[in-house]
């Protein structure tokens, strides 16, 4: 296999981060979800607006990891007042690590974790912290095995479904 090159997301990217966005989104989710509430998240979640209002917060990062030249996964990080919830100025948040289907058990999902922890050291964050939802096994076995704890549990609304995610959480001192 090539190597896998991670680069960061500009709004030039906005249509292939779209796409994978909502690729990967619905390879991971379409399963335990109805068809109507991933509509409507696909089309909300990844809409051109809301992906370039991203694209330009200066608290949001993304970052595609690529394999000649195709994005085949992507990052989302969020620090301070970007973060969903918490908003510790000492925290970043791992919003999303998605990677297609077709390279799990490839180590895409654990070099974009590894961008993320780059990432952190650099701001000198304290802790990382994601929210994964609790139907989806692999993501928290991932977690954990990278030394992440659960400490908290929130709702996630995917169209008209309230679904729980567990908040874990990585110190880094």
């Amino acid at each position: 296999m090539q190597q896998i090159i991670v680069r960061k997301i500009t709004t030039a990217d906005i249509i292939e981060l779209q796409n994978i966005g909502k690729l990967t989104f619905a390879e991971t989710f379409s399963s335990g979800n109805s068809e109507a509430n991933m509509k409507q998240y696909l089309e909300d979640g990844f809409s051109i607006e809301k992906l370039a209002a991203e694209l330009i917060d200066q608290n949001t990062e993304f970052y595609f990891a690529e394999l000649d030249g195709k994005a085949i996964g992507y990052l989302k990080v969020n620090v301070g007042q970007s973060q969903t919830e918490s908003k510790d100025e000492k925290a970043l948040e791992i919003e999303r690590i998605y990677v297609l289907k077709e390279y799990h058990g490839k180590k895409v999902g654990q070099i974009l974790y590894d961008k993320a922890i780059e990432l952190s050291n650099e701001k000198s964050m304290v802790y990382v912290w994601l929210g994964v939802w609790e139907e989806n096994p692999r993501a928290i076995r991932f977690y954990e095995k990278n030394g992440f704890v659960a400490f908290d549990k929130h709702v996630f609304k995917l169209g008209n479904d309230d679904q729980t995610d567990i908040m874990m959480k990585l110190n880094l001192n």
